[in-house]
């Protein structure tokens, strides 16, 4: 597919619709697709609409998080991503959608970039970070690009927090997505870096299913003090999305 002299799509990417914000993303099927966890980050996360600073969205993927924040800010937003083909995908999204002016991907190891980015020099973190250590019983994805994205290949849970810590500044916030299983290990890291939970919610398949997803927020240099706001509850008895899910994919109320 090309748009003006430029190339939109390659191999098997498509170009799907994110309808509550009207854009579009490029996806593919054999190298990666954004989950609802990404939506429920993006949704979670304190976005200052025109000034605070600059957004920094760690393992960025297709750039799917920076795209969900834009229409709620003005603030510059950078994306780091480490797979050369991803960022490449989340470059071409932002142009497509005419928002490379708001809009960096850094193609990058993000346990490298706190020199780039400044240390202590940034407002908000965003995370949505490999969700299986390397020692977990998980089925390893054979599909490089998924492996990468699913496990901890090239960061571990310990590196996100201590690089999104780094990044801070004083009072600056941090949020992240993972599993509940791992919540107490994300607080402790958390605290060893001086990122005071202050924000947790729980994300629930069914209202009868236990939690399988954590929304975590943490401000540098903080007090203790966390707030458990309502869990999400994903899913209907019918197994529809719940109008709280509609309402943050496809903009309905």
């Amino acid at each position: 597919m090309i748009w003006g002299n430029e190339r939109v799509l390659v191999g098997d990417e498509r170009l799907d619709h994110l309808l509550a914000e009207n854009l579009r993303i490029i996806q593919s099927p054999s190298v990666f697709s954004f989950s609802l966890d990404a939506v429920l980050l993006a949704r979670f996360s304190y976005i200052p609409y025109q000034k605070g600073g600059r957004i920094i969205d760690l393992c960025s993927g297709n750039g799917i998080i920076p795209l969900l924040i834009s229409s709620r800010t003005k603030v510059p937003i950078i994306g780091v991503e480490i797979q050369e083909r991803l960022a490449d995908m989340a470059r071409r999204s932002m142009e497509y959608n005419g928002l490379e002016d708001q809009i960096e991907i850094l193609q990058q190891d993000l346990r490298e970039v706190v020199p780039i980015l400044g240390k202590g020099k940034n407002s908000f973190v965003i995370c949505n970070p490999p969700y299986f250590a390397l020692e977990s019983t998980s089925i390893k994805n054979e599909n490089e690009h998924l492996r990468i994205a699913r496990h901890e290949v090239h960061c571990t849970l310990r590196d996100t927090i201590q690089v999104s810590a780094d990044l801070l500044k004083q009072g600056g916030k941090a949020s992240f997505v993972h599993r509940p299983e791992r919540l107490l290990e994300i607080i402790d890291i958390m605290r060893e870096y001086g990122l005071e939970p202050k924000r947790v919610q729980f994300v629930h398949p069914r209202v009868e299913r236990e939690a399988n997803t954590i929304l975590v927020e943490g401000i540098k240099g903080a007090k203790p003090g966390v707030k458990y706001l309502p869990p999400i509850i994903v899913q209907n008895a019918d197994g529809e999305y719940t109008t709280q899910v509609r309402e943050l994919l496809y903009g309905e109320e």
